[in-house]
């Protein structure tokens, strides 16, 4: 089945998406990066997109996600604004590549070393840069909560950004709210190591347990308030 199409896409599942996302990872940070044809790229992609996942992440020059994952031409919806904070013109792209293109999966994506975190915590403000880091804040008070947590790296804010992020999400769309609780998305949330190259796969793809009487979250996943 080729990969760039409508078919493939159809029959992959959230699960397998968040794995070529995590192998992928593992080759970027081995060196062993596909030899990825772009002309041939080109040539499949021409009549269509197919992505298999959404990515909300930093506009940081250093966390190009279709690098990070390993992933070429097509493969990947790319969303980057600083501090990946959410806004209602993000949510309506997250909608579109979920409900009308069909990706299976929905990351938000943070880094170390955040130049919009770290001003957030400054209390910069100048021009519209004001209003972003404004969005950023409830994230810093939110990571006090994260102290006791045994997380990969120690950017405790970063982590709480990723998840207001997808609180938002959930909270505000009712379309991925609704997609994300029949099964027909996984949602990721990861943070981004500019030492080595590394994501944090710190909150997992949904996995879902299905019975005639009730369909239930794990508790490793995300869940709508």
């Amino acid at each position: 089945m080729r990969k760039h199409s409508k078919e493939y896409l159809l029959h992959l599942t959230p699960h397998q998406g968040f794995e070529i996302l995590k192998e992928g990872n593992k080759r970027f940070i081995q060196n062993l990066k596909t030899d990825h044809d772009h002309l041939g790229l080109i040539n499949q992609t021409r009549e269509g997109q197919y992505p298999f996942a959404v990515i909300l992440s930093c506009m940081d020059s250093r966390t190009s996600v279709e690098l990070i994952f390993d992933q070429g031409l097509g493969d990947l919806f790319s969303i980057r604004i600083a501090g990946n904070i959410v806004n209602d013109d993000i949510i309506a792209s997250i909608e579109y590549a979920v409900k009308y293109i069909g990706s299976k999966v929905l990351m938000v994506l943070g880094h170390t070393e955040c130049g919009a975190i770290k001003s957030a915590k400054q209390g910069v403000a100048d021009g519209h840069i004001t209003g972003l880091l404004q969005r950023i804040q409830p994230s810093i008070s939110k990571a006090l909560l994260f102290e006791d947590k045994d997380y990969q790296l120690q950017d405790h804010v970063a982590y709480a950004n990723v998840e207001n992020s997808l609180e938002q999400i959930l909270n505000r769309s009712e379309i991925v709210k609704d997609m994300f609780e029949k099964g027909e998305i996984g949602i990721i949330g990861g943070i981004y190591n500019i030492e080595n190259g590394e994501v944090d796969f710190f909150k997992n793809l949904t996995k879902r347990k299905r019975s005639a009487k009730r369909t239930r979250v794990e508790d490793n996943a995300i869940s709508p308030e």
